[in-house]
């Protein structure tokens, strides 16, 4: 039975920059967070996949939008929905990388107007991104399967 995965991401976002990880080996960039488990709030999730991920406390702070996403693997057709929050961290800084707690995962901080670049997925956020980061955001949804 196929199943819609209900991913949490968050923004760290600073002077221009935003923390992305990838999958060591791949090119494919994400945002920091993961799925939510059956019962946890969205914003709990955010904290423990990044606490889990890099070790660090995040302040949960304003909802960005939704990023509905469907891709095609050997295991065949998926399908997530992201909830986006902003996240703020005093302790990450965009001169120096954050260590990774999972041997899987590097994380590494992106200019937010070059997200193209790192092939960031889903693909809708390299658009949506700086609308929302700018504070007039014209959308809240975006999707790579309309």
């Amino acid at each position: 039975m196929k199943t819609i995965e209900i991913v949490v991401r968050g923004v760290v976002a600073r002077g221009g920059w935003v923390l992305l990880n990838r999958r060591k080996g791949t090119c494919n960039a994400f945002l920091p967070g993961g799925h939510i488990r059956f019962g946890e709030p969205a914003r709990a999730a955010l904290v423990r996949e990044i606490r889990e991920e890099i070790g660090t406390d995040v302040e949960v702070k304003d909802f960005l939008g939704v990023v509905e996403h469907s891709w095609e693997d050997e295991n065949g057709l998926n399908h997530e929905v992201n909830l986006i929050f902003k996240v703020e961290c005093e302790e990450l800084d965009p001169s120096k990388s954050p260590r990774s707690n999972e041997p899987h995962l590097e994380f590494f901080w992106q200019p937010v107007n070059d997200l193209g670049a790192v092939r960031l997925e889903p693909s809708a956020i390299i658009e949506l991104l700086p609308r929302w980061l700018s504070g007039k955001p014209d959308s809240e949804w975006g999707s790579t399967i309309e």
